[in-house]
């Protein structure tokens, strides 16, 4: 393939997004889309099929942000479109149980290992606020551990120390978190078991669980260090908290039954999304039944919800986890992420570009540094804005990246070896401009 430079038109784009600023703040409904980070105006997307999508422009782009990891079977996937369609036809929301609920509920417990139980929400904040008010109510304990860097959706008592967009922005938390909120949540930096441990013997009494990204995704791709998730398993057995897992981005993607199927450690709750709605607002919080019955209408914590378990979104999720079901799925997307990786490598280092390429299943990420990256405060050592020239290099070469070093990349089952092939002759002349 030909990677010289194309002229993109912008025209229509820069139209709609001059005249979004004026009714939705900064132009868009998430703030890292605005491309704050690495400058310019984003293309307006019309439609995806497959793993490319195109703008309203009429420009191509491979796409590697799929929905920030959510499409796991790419843009469109037929699967996916029929089951929406049959859902819509029957009725878009019923506020009432639906057979599909069960269906998809008796999924995620085959798959989930930590899951006996769980209850549908909206969103991967929803599940994740929920899940700490759930371990709140379990233990009658208010405070809880979480870790710099991993973001837990916008609620106020996780909305400290985050990553993600705040980090992108350079804010480590936001205005209009009430102090006596900030004060029940204790950060520990990621990856750091004697800090944890540290924060567990001052506060033991008063810490209900752990919250934690077991892959951290949201400060650049993290992994685990070696004992630190059996070590954080171990803390919350000897001081009688909770481990929650916040899966809503390793949920079902670096392997069947997630994270904690990939690295063994059974958590007492688990958070997903993303990949469970297939695309759709859909998300879920799950644990035992001795854990989950604690809930309204069985317990007394309450959770709800008028759009929990929408029968369009679960209809969508339905097909997702049937098909990423099949035998040899994660295999087959792990070799695609594989060649990915392999190639990223390859273009840095013909065009001696110093960088960090870690990557987890079909979670990849480029950090532009020297030295490899185990927290946050190493994250933050990251070149922002050789990112942001590469980053633009990449758009104008037809391949649309994450707007934020410090956000990650997504393979799907869609990516055909020739628009990873793409990807990775774009990125030799990317790296080029990067290192200019």
């Amino acid at each position: 393939m030909d990677t010289e430079q194309i002229v993109r038109e912008s025209v229509r784009s820069q139209a709609v997004m001059k005249s979004a600023a004026r009714l939705i703040p900064g132009g868009v409904n998430s703030p890292v889309r605005a491309y704050r980070a690495v400058g310019g105006v984003p293309p307006v997307i019309a439609k995806g099929a497959g793993a490319i999508i195109t703008d309203i422009d009429g420009n191509d782009y491979v796409d590697h942000v799929c929905s920030w990891g959510a499409l796991i079977l790419g843009h469109a996937d037929d699967r996916v479109v029929v089951a929406v369609d049959k859902a819509a036809a029957k009725g878009c929301s019923f506020g009432a149980p639906t057979e599909g609920e069960l269906k998809l509920a008796e999924l995620i417990a085959s798959r989930v290992p930590a899951i006996g139980m769980v209850r549908l929400v909206s969103s991967g904040t929803e599940a994740a606020m929920s899940a700490l008010r759930l371990a709140r109510g379990i233990t009658g304990r208010d405070g809880f551990v979480k870790f710099e860097g991993c973001y837990h959706g916008h609620s106020d008592a996780l909305l400290v120390g985050p990553g993600s967009g705040p980090l992108t922005f350079g804010e480590p938390s936001s205005p209009g978190i009430p102090r006596q909120t900030a004060a029940d949540t204790y950060v520990a930096p990621y990856n750091d078991l004697a800090a944890t441990e540290a924060i567990f013997k001052q506060n033991a009494s008063s810490l209900a669980c752990i919250i934690v990204e077991p892959v951290a995704a949201n400060m650049g791709l993290i992994p685990p260090a070696d004992g630190f998730l059996a070590g954080l398993r171990s803390l919350c057995d000897k001081y009688g908290a909770l481990l929650i897992f916040d899966e809503v981005i390793t949920g079902f993607r670096v392997a069947p039954g997630g994270a904690s199927e990939l690295f063994g450690i059974k958590p007492d709750l688990v958070c997903l999304g993303k990949i469970l709605g297939g695309g759709l607002p859909l998300a879920a919080f799950g644990g035992s039944k001795q854990h989950m019955e604690r809930l309204a209408p069985c317990g007394a914590v309450y959770q709800a919800g008028t759009l929990s378990g929408n029968p369009i979104a679960v209809g969508a999720g339905l097909a997702t986890l049937e098909a990423i079901g099949e035998t040899g799925f994660h295999e087959a997307l792990e070799a695609k992420a594989l060649r990915l990786h392999e190639g990223l490598q390859a273009a840095a280092a013909a065009a001696n570009v110093v960088v960090q390429t870690p990557r987890v299943g079909s979670i990849l990420w480029i950090a532009f540094t020297d030295r490899p990256v185990t927290d946050q405060a190493t994250a933050k050592q990251c070149d922002t804005k050789r990112f942001a020239k590469f980053f633009h290099a990449m758009l104008d070469r037809g391949v649309y990246l994450p707007p934020s070093q410090f956000e990650c990349l997504f393979v799907s089952a869609a990516h055909t070896d020739e628009e990873i092939d793409r990807t990775i002759e774009a990125a030799r002349e990317a790296f080029v401009v990067a290192n200019g």
